[in-house]
């Protein structure tokens, strides 16, 4: 009697890899590995750094084998850390906030854009609805209130709260 068998075709999914290096050195680790990885033809899918995760570059592959190969060697390469990363776990660096929710008054903030780029202004008033903010130009002569938009800023300190 012949039976009659499926072919069952697994369809892998890529998994995250964390690799361990030294601080700071996350975007020379990544150059290096995307060279190894285009002159190898490697099966690595994708290349993460983090903001807020310093020491660490994430692989996308389909096994830790092939994320061994492209790092061996390299320098300022710690290691493989051992084990799968989960999405779950680097989640919460990749959804962005708006940069307003973040922003207070009085918070000492430096303008990246328009025309007072590269000045600091403190937050005088902030309008959620609008997504401005005013704010006074400490680099000018005098106080000098001028409205932006909240995308235009970068939050440089917030402000010191005094206990009694």
């Amino acid at each position: 009697m012949i039976e009659k068998r499926q072919k069952i075709v697994a369809t892998k999914q890529p998994r995250l890899f964390a690799v361990k290096t030294t601080g700071g050195q996350e975007r020379i680790v990544a150059d290096f590995v995307s060279n190894r990885v285009s002159t190898r033809k490697l099966p690595i899918y994708s290349m993460l750094i983090l903001d807020g995760m310093r020491g660490y570059v994430f692989l996308e592959a389909d096994n830790a084998q092939v994320v061994s190969e492209a790092i061996s060697g390299i320098k300022h390469v710690k290691g493989l850390v051992p084990g799968i990363m989960q999405h779950q776990d680097i989640e919460k660096f990749l959804v962005t906030k708006p940069i307003i929710s973040e922003l207070m008054v009085n918070d000492t903030v430096e303008i990246v854009a328009g025309p007072f780029k590269g000045m600091k202004a403190k937050i005088n008033r902030i309008e959620h609805t609008r997504s401005e903010v005013t704010v006074v130009l400490l680099d000018a002569p005098y106080q000098l209130p001028v409205t932006v938009d909240a995308n235009y800023l970068k939050l440089l300190s917030h402000e010191k709260k005094e206990e009694h």
